[in-house]
């Protein structure tokens, strides 16, 4: 990373660290959405505990009714359950708190049978006020976080490529496909390249491929990640379209400031010399991410209408945006039966989810749903979709008091989990729920013969006084809690996990590396099996068989504090372990790699689609820079970028079968970024490595060079 950059990102949480100081909350009323359906309850979080004989509920008629009331989250959360449909008013009667003398509450809310669509645009604004209300005070901040994070994520994220002939995705799912920069189908390359084009090339002769074609995209869309559906090329891409013109009431008109368009083009390759669109689609926002399972295509975006510059609310100015160039030349906003309020949702954003069989892309329909909540991580299985929010536990209320105020802080949080049934076409809202802590990502999550399981870290590291926590949840086909093993790891993080069938790993990290084993075999009563704490870390583990596991990370070394305390971690060079699992109550790290030194990284540390495998021959390989210290302490050199290979076996270990590194003789500090190899692939006998500006050809059994492409 560059200094300037460096200077950047410390310059913004500086700021953001000094508008946090000067921001204040109320004490009483957090966070609650006012609808929620039947079968999954009410709930309300507050910041002080509050007891259960301090809370009833009433009808809207005015008269107390039974309800199940009980408290979670050391007494901060008010679940209600055991109502039927119909407006309610949780009561809390006066009290006193540390000394302090609270007045009596009431928050309303409804019940619904099953989860309904906005009725109106009266309803929709109504949403939108209420979430201005609640979060204008942390407007500046989330906005400046979530600008610095996009700032930073690359463009460019189990079982597959080892059966067929060619590669396929690394998927995290069997039979669900995962979105990429590269999809081949054995005898052609299709792969997003520079300037904005999705090049496709001819592979069938390896010592002379070629460019077939080439599609070149109009300036303002920027395609991102691919699927090849048989004879379908779908191109995933933003459209960027900064303003919208709206009417008014009074007859003229005003433009909008909009979020950009996901659009979805579907091409017919089945000559792939002469690629032609056949339907455009779109939603509206950025794309959090895309699946296909079968013949289904699934996208989901997320919009935040630019609600916070608006004096009053306009009904369609907030509702997103879908395109369909079948049905119209020009983008159509959801119809309000089209837009649903998830159950607990306060953010003033959607999550978008559009679907499209491919069977006949062309002609069938295309069915896009707009839900209030935003999402963040998502996991697919051929049957659910799972999106994941931030629920923040410090969310100030309208009617905050100068008596209540405390100073916020940023950092306390939980996360929401949305389930959506799959049926062609129709998703479907099927249930949600809330769990302490948060996410790292797509691969904390999974679901096996009808249980959802989850890993979660809880706190922060850095807060000695309330250090973090990591927990592993498993809930059953309706998300309520089925069991859980709970407070793993204190004052660590996860830094990786993968659930394999009966069996949970999870990596932890502060000073050592903590491997655990967790036996989830009964959802009821999950157990930790064993620990294994080795020195550095590991990003991302890949099964290799039932009793190994692979872990590609980073090896560290402690180094003492000059301020004294505890001692100062620090990353060197690249590792990769192969951990022995077959006895779980002792795992143990077989065999390691290291590569480099201090500043050497590969994409598959953060993007698990970066990974090549050909599992009949027993190789993983990966993109590479390779870095190290040279001369005084703390200067690193580039040394050499391409890619490795390694034979990983159970009996042999790591054994390095294919060096596609070019050494770097020109001393520059940084590879270059049209020629740094993005994804590796095989076809056959054949190995072909995949950057911006060219496609190179080796042999699996040699890795001897045979051929190459450069791209116009």
């Amino acid at each position: 990373m560059k200094k300037s950059t460096i200077g950047f990102i410390a310059a913004v949480f500086i700021t953001v660290g000094a508008i946090a100081s000067s921001t204040v909350i109320h004490q009483g009323e957090v966070r609650a959405a006012t609808s929620a359906v039947a079968n999954q309850g009410w709930s309300k979080d507050f910041i002080q505990p509050v007891k259960i004989g301090d809370l009833f509920v009433t009808n809207d008629q005015g008269k107390q009714v039974t309800a199940t009331i009980t408290l979670g989250n050391e007494g901060k959360t008010a679940h209600v359950n055991g109502i039927e449909a119909g407006s309610y008013t949780l009561h809390v009667k006066p009290r006193v708190v540390s000394g302090k003398r609270h007045g009596a509450h009431a928050f309303k809310f409804t019940v619904e049978e099953v989860l309904t669509p906005v009725s109106s645009a009266k309803e929709l604004i109504a949403y939108f006020e209420q979430a201005k209300a609640m979060q204008q005070p942390r407007l500046g901040i989330m906005t400046d976080m979530v600008t610095e994070e996009s700032a930073m994520a690359d463009s460019t994220s189990n079982k597959s490529s080892g059966s067929s002939d060619y590669s396929t995705t690394n998927n995290q799912v069997e039979g669900v496909d995962e979105a990429d920069i590269v999809k081949t189908d054995g005898d052609f390359i299709y792969a997003v390249v520079g300037d904005g084009k999705v090049s496709i090339t001819d592979i069938r002769n390896p010592k002379n491929i070629e460019q077939a074609a080439a599609i070149k995209m109009e300036e303002g869309f920027y395609p991102s990640q691919l699927f090849l559906h048989g004879k379908t090329l779908v191109v995933l891409g933003e459209k960027y379209e900064p303003y919208r013109e709206e009417q008014q009431a009074t007859s003229s008109k005003r433009l909008m400031p909009v979020n950009s368009m996901t659009m979805v083009r579907l091409y017919d390759v089945s000559n792939p010399k002469n690629p032609s669109m056949i339907r455009e689609i779109g939603a509206e926002g950025y794309l959090n991410g895309a699946r296909k399972a079968g013949d289904m295509l699934y996208f989901i975006t997320n919009v935040r209408p630019y609600f916070w510059i608006m004096d009053t609310f306009d009904g369609d100015i907030l509702r997103p945006s879908m395109y369909d160039s079948k049905r119209s030349a020009d983008a159509q906003l959801l119809d309000y039966r089209d837009i649903a309020i998830l159950p607990g949702a306060v953010e003033p954003s959607y999550s978008v989810i559009t679907a499209i069989n491919l069977s006949s892309p062309a002609t069938n329909k295309v069915v896009t749903k707009g839900y209030l909540g935003s999402s963040e991580q998502l996991y697919m299985s051929e049957d659910n979709l799972y999106l994941t929010a931030t629920a923040y536990d410090d969310v100030p209320t309208s009617n905050s008091s100068t008596s209540d105020m405390i100073m916020w802080n940023p950092g306390t949080a939980n996360t929401e989990l949305f389930k959506f049934a799959l049926k062609g076409t129709d998703v479907k809202f099927h249930s949600s729920t809330e769990l302490k802590g948060q996410l790292l990502n797509q691969f904390s999550m999974d679901e096996h013969k009808g249980y959802f399981r989850v890993v979660m870290t809880e706190g922060n590291t850095w807060d000695d006084k309330n250090p973090s926590k990591n927990h592993l949840f498993i809930l059953d086909e309706n998300m309520k809690l089925t069991g859980s093993v709970e407070g793993l790891a204190k004052g660590e993080r996860i830094y990786s996990a993968r659930f394999m069938g009966d069996k949970a790993y999870m990596v932890t990290f502060r000073e050592t590396d903590p491997l655990f084993v967790i036996d989830v075999a009964k959802p009821a009563a999950p157990k930790v099996l064993g620990e294994l704490k080795i020195p550095g870390f590991s990003n991302y583990l890949h099964p290799l068989d039932d009793t190994h596991l692979i872990g590609f990370g980073y090896e560290t070394v402690a180094e003492k504090n000059p301020n004294g305390g505890e001692p100062r971690i620090l990353t060197k060079g690249m590792k990769i372990s192969l951990f022995n699992i077959s006895d779980f109550a002792n795992p143990k790290e077989q065999d390691t790699e290291i590569i480099g030194g201090r500043g050497t990284y590969s994409p598959i540390q953060y993007d698990h689609k970066a990974l090549f495998q050909h599992k009949n021959r027993n190789l993983y390989g990966f993109p590479v820079m390779v870095y190290d210290e040279i001369g005084k302490k703390d200067y690193i050199e580039l040394q050499s970028s391409g890619a490795l290979v390694y034979e990983i076996t159970s009996e042999k270990g790591i054994v390095l079968k294919g060096d596609l590194l070019t050494k770097n003789t020109q001393g520059e500090q940084y590879s270059d970024w049209d020629k740094q190899i993005q994804r590796m692939l095989y076809s056959k006998d054949e190995l072909y490595t995949i950057s911006m500006k060219e496609i190179n050809s080796y042999s699996l059994d040699t890795f001897g060079t045979l051929g190459g492409v450069k791209f116009d």
